[in-house]
């Protein structure tokens, strides 16, 4: 949950809205909401995504429904503490692709007064945390986790499963090569993967002895 609305008016301070859960699981979604909401009380609004996520469009954040909002591309964090001059409210989508400073940059505008509003993966596809979002979940004062539906068994879904065998940490990509799984779902293909990798042929057994 996350207030708009502070009940002392005389403390200046922002704060910082962390949107995180799985691919797939509404994240942009939420975060375009919540923007378009401010930029329609005539707050003064900015947002921010990393410069390599191009999927849907270069410069604007856009969502798995089409959903869209103008931005502009970075290619650091550093950017967006030069960038966001004289503004209200902050978005950042793609939080995980960032460097580490990201962390330290969304605590600098918070404390300027800034309300700030970042979304991301909280897990790889390897169902590690990601990148700096267990830094912002923690440092952040409200935090939303949203979930997809399980495509294997229809319950709630916080895993992102990479479908290719591709092992690079960073693989921008959409259903062809992800799909959202629930803990069950993503054990038993974690289990399939570690069996296969385990597998070997009659031959190679013959040569070992």
């Amino acid at each position: 949950m996350f207030l708009e609305n502070t009940v002392n008016h005389t403390e200046q301070f922002g704060w910082i809205e962390v949107i995180c859960g799985s691919m797939f699981s509404g994240k942009t979604e939420e975060l375009i909401r919540r923007l378009k909401r401010a930029q329609f009380a005539k707050q003064r609004v900015e947002i921010f995504k990393p410069a390599v996520d191009v999927r849907y469009d270069e410069e604007k954040v856009v969502s798995h429904d089409s959903n869209e909002i103008r931005s502009t591309p970075v290619p650091a964090s550093a950017n967006i503490r030069i960038l966001a001059d004289d503004v209200q409210v902050v978005g950042i989508d793609e939080a995980q692709f960032f460097d580490d400073e990201i962390v330290a940059v969304c605590n600098d505008l918070a404390n300027r007064g800034v309300r700030v509003i970042v979304a991301g993966l909280d897990m790889d596809f390897k169902g590690n945390p990601f990148g700096p979002m267990p830094a912002l979940m923690a440092t952040a004062e409200y935090v939303t986790k949203v979930h997809a539906v399980c495509t294997k068994t229809g319950n709630l879904a916080h895993y992102s499963h990479r479908k290719s065998a591709n092992e690079d940490l960073v693989l921008l990509g959409e259903v062809q090569e992800y799909e959202p799984l629930s803990r069950a779902a993503y054990y038993k293909e974690m289990l399939k993967d570690k069996v296969a990798k385990m597998d070997v042929t009659e031959e190679e057994v013959k040569n070992d002895k």
